[in-house]
């Protein structure tokens, strides 16, 4: 059977919780600030890529219009006839003013050019390989060639039009329309290096990246002091309520002992003082042979010291006078009277050492107290055990088991949330004598409270 054992209360532990660290605070809020700012770094970054290239592609088409008008003024009605003057003419136009110089080692900007007629011939090409050679054309050369415009596209380098590009690896092919003077409409075609594209569009991300991270680190950094100032606010709250807890309690003790006090040198004897009076008249009756009279004088008085005695143990659960005047292990087996009057086998083991009074005492009857009431009230118990020891001279061990139906932690917390929270209370009270409290428990094994405190 798996055992839930609830955690031992640290020194530093309360019943609020431990107080908030100020720079454990502030350090999740940075951690958690960075993996936002790492997320839209990266969703930024994305959109970024997109945007650049698109914009990029966007350049490479106003570039094939442009290069699409120049070509053009070299255009001849001869070239839709394979003219070689007017392949010449328009090749002149291509390999000044559209190609690179083949000296220059920077990246070209166009690295082939092609002029397709509607039937999908290439009416010209850089390539002379290429001229006269007939392929298919795609729907987008198509609409490009009945409604004009430009468009821009990742190259298919594996069709066999395109098999003198491969040497260039990725490229960007880019069409528009443009006529011969006759109006014929002609396909112009360039191909540029992806790279040189995403070169440029990167030109134009990386500003736009830094810009945004350091918009982003300069909302976290002015965040930080806020955050700061919000965990101190935090953390004097939670020294605050637990100060409030530990006074309630602690007045909540003060009040018992007032009304303890009051109870038992007013009504306690008040009611005594009567069933004394009453033996007399009891006797007299008696002696007058009034047997009725004698009778309920007699029941008076037995209901009159049932109730002091019911009294005093009321008395000894509110506030043990005998823990000041006979000490420690008196002041126990008072609180364990009530449970053998209903029948609970009950022991108590108080070492020798642990009699001598010591400051710690009071906090060792108040857990005590809570224990065996738990006991009495939940528990189901056939017996109950106290033992007090003192480990070493500057610490009192108390602990408190019983043989009842115990509780999950679970239990545990419905009960605290329905404000059984006494031992949890008792927690902050440990806490600020230096003290640990444990309480183990299992369903169907009974309950054990363990409790240390220093003696001084």
């Amino acid at each position: 059977m798996l055992r839930r054992r609830n955690r031992r209360v640290a020194p530093d532990a309360s019943p609020l919780g431990a107080p908030p660290r100020i720079g454990a605070a502030v350090a999740r809020f940075v951690l958690g600030s960075l993996v936002a700012v790492a997320v839209v770094a990266v969703v930024g970054y994305v959109e970024l890529r997109r945007v650049t290239l698109q914009d990029a592609t966007t350049n490479t088409e106003r570039s094939v219009d442009l290069d699409g008008r120049i070509a053009a003024t070299a255009l001849e009605d001869g070239i839709l006839k394979q003219d070689p003057r007017a392949i010449a003419k328009v090749d002149d136009v291509v390999l000044t003013r559209i190609l690179p110089d083949p000296t220059v080692k920077n990246t070209p900007r166009v690295v082939r050019v092609k002029i397709w007629g509607a039937d999908g011939k290439v009416l010209y090409s850089d390539v002379p390989e290429l001229i006269g050679k007939k392929y298919r054309l795609g729907e987008e050369e198509l609409d490009i060639l009945r409604d004009g415009g430009a468009e821009a596209e990742l190259s298919d380098l594996s069709k066999p039009e395109n098999r003198y590009e491969r040497q260039y690896g990725k490229l960007l092919e880019a069409h528009t329309q443009v006529r011969t003077p006759n109006g014929t409409r002609l396909l112009f075609e360039i191909y540029q290096p992806f790279k040189a594209v995403n070169t440029s569009a990167g030109a134009l991300r990386l500003p736009l990246l830094l810009l945004l991270l350091g918009g982003l680190a300069l909302l976290l950094l002015s965040q930080v002091p806020l955050a700061w100032s919000m965990a101190r606010r935090l953390q004097r709250g939670h020294r605050d309520r637990e100060m409030l807890l530990a006074n309630a309690i602690e007045a909540s003790d003060q009040e018992r002992r007032r009304i303890a006090s009051d109870l038992h040198d007013g009504v306690v004897q008040d009611i005594a003082g009567v069933a004394f009076g009453l033996s007399p008249l009891a006797e007299e009756a008696a002696r007058r042979t009034d047997e009725r009279a004698a009778g309920v004088l007699r029941g008076a008085m037995s209901t009159l010291r049932q109730g002091v005695r019911d009294l005093r143990t009321l008395l000894v659960e509110i506030h043990p006078p005998s823990l000041e005047s006979a000490g420690l292990e008196a002041a126990l087996s008072d609180l364990l009277s009530p449970l053998q009057a209903n029948g609970i086998a009950t022991e108590l083991h108080v070492e020798d050492s642990a009699t001598v009074g010591s400051a710690g005492d009071a906090l060792v009857y108040r857990v005590a107290r809570e224990a065996l009431r738990n006991t009495q009230k939940y528990a189901e118990a056939d017996s109950v055990k106290i033992e007090v020891t003192r480990p070493e001279p500057w610490r009192t061990r108390l602990v408190v088991s019983d043989d009842g139906k115990g509780f999950s932690a679970e239990q545990r917390e419905q009960r605290a949330e329905e404000g059984h929270v006494g031992l949890t209370l008792l927690e902050s009270l440990v806490r600020q004598s230096n003290g640990t409290l444990a309480v183990r428990s299992d369903p169907g094994h009974g309950t054990t409270v363990e409790l240390e405190v220093p003696t001084g």
